[in-house]
Parts: C-alpha cells; sequence; structure tokens
C-alpha cells in the first residue's frame, strides 16, 4: 500500500527536498503540496491524504491551527497529521499533540526519521524527536498514568523497551539494539501501551522514568 502524503510548508526548497525524499520511499508518494494553511486545509478535505506533514509557522493558517481543524478532538473523521518544525519550543509541542497531531519532528531530524515518522502516523503510534521526548515527558506526561500499577506486568523484554523508549530510541533503533525486527517491536509497544493505559510512547517513558531506571 501507497502511503498518500501532502506536504504543507511555506519554503518552496522544503517542500521540494521532502518530496525528493519521500517519493524515494517505496511504500511512499507525495500527491500534493501546499505553501500556505489555508490552501493546505482545502487540499487536504479534499483529496484527503493518508498524512499531512505540516509546517508550524506558515502564512493564513499556522500549523497547530491546521491540525486542530484536520484532526482535532471534535473532527468526525479526523487525518494523520505530523507537524515538522524549526522551533523548538515546549509549547508548540504541547498545542500540536492537544490538537491531535500524530508526530512532531524537528526540521533538523533525519530523513530516516521523516520516513519512520510517517509510517509509525500510519500504524496509529505517536512520534517524537527524541531530542524533545525528555523535555517533553517533565510538561506534557501526565503523572497520574506513571504512577499506577499496569494493568498487568510488564515482561522483561517489555521494560527493556520501555526504557530505550524514554531514552528518545526511535522504533528502528529498539529494533537494531535488541536484534529484533521492526514488526515485533510494534507488537511489543502495542502491549505495553495496553498495560500501561497509555496512548502514546510519550506515556511509554514517563512510566519508564517513574519507576527504578538504571
Amino acid at each position: 500500500m501507497t502511503i498518500r502524503i501532502l506536504l504543507a510548508d511555506d519554503h518552496e526548497d522544503i517542500r521540494t527536498a521532502y518530496r525528493i525524499i519521500l517519493d524515494a520511499q517505496p511504500d511512499m508518494q507525495v500527491v500534493a503540496d501546499a505553501a500556505d494553511g489555508r490552501t493546505a486545509l482545502q487540499l487536504a478535505r479534499r483529496i484527503r491524504p493518508d498524512v499531512v506533514l505540516a509546517d508550524i509557522r506558515m502564512p493564513h493558517l499556522d500549523g497547530l491551527d491546521l491540525t486542530y481543524q484536520l484532526a482535532g478532538p471534535d473532527v468526525a473523521d479526523p487525518l494523520r497529521v505530523v507537524v515538522v518544525t524549526t522551533f523548538d519550543l515546549d509549547e508548540y509541542v504541547h498545542t500540536a499533540l492537544r490538537n491531535g497531531a500524530t508526530g512532531f519532528l524537528l526540521k533538523r531530524s533525519s530523513p530516516a526519521l521523516l520516513a519512520e515518522a510517517i509510517r509509525a502516523a500510519m500504524a496509529g503510534d505517536t512520534l517524537i524527536s527524541p531530542q524533545l521526548t525528555l523535555r517533553l515527558l517533565r510538561h506534557y506526561a501526565p503523572p497520574e498514568p506513571s504512577q499506577q500499577a499496569p494493568r498487568e506486568a510488564l515482561s522483561p523484554r517489555e521494560r527493556q523497551i520501555a526504557e530505550l523508549v524514554s531514552d528518545g530510541a526511535t522504533n528502528a533503533e529498539i529494533a537494531a539494539d535488541l536484534f529484533l525486527s521492526p514488526g515485533t517491536v510494534k507488537n511489543h509497544l502495542a502491549n505495553i501501551q495496553r498495560k500501561l493505559a497509555t496512548r502514546n510512547r510519550v506515556g511509554i517513558a514517563a512510566w519508564a522514568l517513574a519507576h527504578h531506571r538504571h
């Protein structure tokens, strides 16, 4: 299955670079792009891409408002939005996630992480730039779930994966570190999320940080 992507960024060189990176992936195709948020909103509603890759600072409608209108809590049929920005600001991360974003990357992230974030969004996961993960936990992750006992005990392997998540490791890095397939890592993460009653890897990392890490 080809993942259909809409790019929204007001810099043409950025859109061109993303198109080259993503079209080179065997399972991805950029189907449209927009130089401002209002055009991106109209295009997204018309063509219904699988993933919208949205810059935050755009004319007419910024990426945070775009995310809210495409993926917010009041949207009946939300789209997947991965937010990308140059600006390493906690406020942006919190707002993007509250508004329904399924990923948050810094523009300096590697092409591999960009592709992984899109695949994670398709799988229902939330990928956040590793540089932001630990800082984000101090502000965003709710303390209550991290302090509660899990519904089911985590296996030693699941605990190991949870700790790697809290270090900011991506799925691909976890797979390489533990000599597992990416699919196996995704299955473990789904089980961990179910056991911890958390929606994403931020909650997993919060739990790992709160429970006897080395």
